[in-house]
């Protein structure tokens, strides 16, 4: 694998904050899809979402497929938090590209996990027999069960819980190639 090459590519689409990391110290926890069920507005509304999203068992086996992985980090602060989603979107295409970029490179396993809920339509449908864009749809980290508090933390980045719009996010997009 030619990391340098790949590091370009993710330089010349603006993230430049990243982490190589074997996919075994991707955190998969059954607390996330709780988290996700019972506590998340977007639960069976999003093509990309739980209970849309492969089993707990099948996202653990999924990662496992891989040997290696980037995490990118995106801290942002917003004086006004409904600008997120417009960023999240911008964030997620970028991703999307780069996956689209690494898979051209020769690895065919490429695979990115957004940011956040994949919102490339503002009006997600819950069937995935009906998404307009299957090609671009990608889940977030918690949709496939990723503990992506332990998983930023085991490469070295500081995440904490925030418990208000005054303090700057950290948002974990993660590339699967192999």
């Amino acid at each position: 694998m030619d990391r340098e090459r790949l590091e370009k590519i993710f330089v010349e689409h603006g993230c430049n904050d990243f982490k190589w990391l074997e996919t075994r110290d991707i955190v998969v926890s059954r607390w996330v899809r709780m988290k996700c069920r019972f506590g998340c507005e977007d639960f069976g509304r999003r093509v990309t979402c739980p209970p849309n999203n492969p089993s707990f068992e099948e996202c653990e086996s999924f990662f496992s497929e891989f040997g290696k992985a980037v995490i990118f980090h995106f801290p942002k602060y917003f004086e006004n938090p409904e600008h997120r989603y417009d960023w999240v979107r911008e964030i997620n295409a970028k991703l999307f590209e780069i996956e689209r970029k690494v898979f051209f490179e020769g690895h065919h396993k490429a695979f990115v996990v957004y940011i956040g809920p994949c919102n490339i339509c503002s009006d997600c449908v819950p069937d995935c027999g009906d998404c307009k864009h299957p090609r671009r749809a990608r889940p977030s980290p918690e949709g496939l069960a990723v503990d992506v508090f332990s998983t930023a933390r085991n490469c070295g980045f500081e995440i904490n819980v925030l418990n208000n719009y005054d303090q700057a996010m950290n948002r974990f997009g993660i590339l699967l190639v192999e």
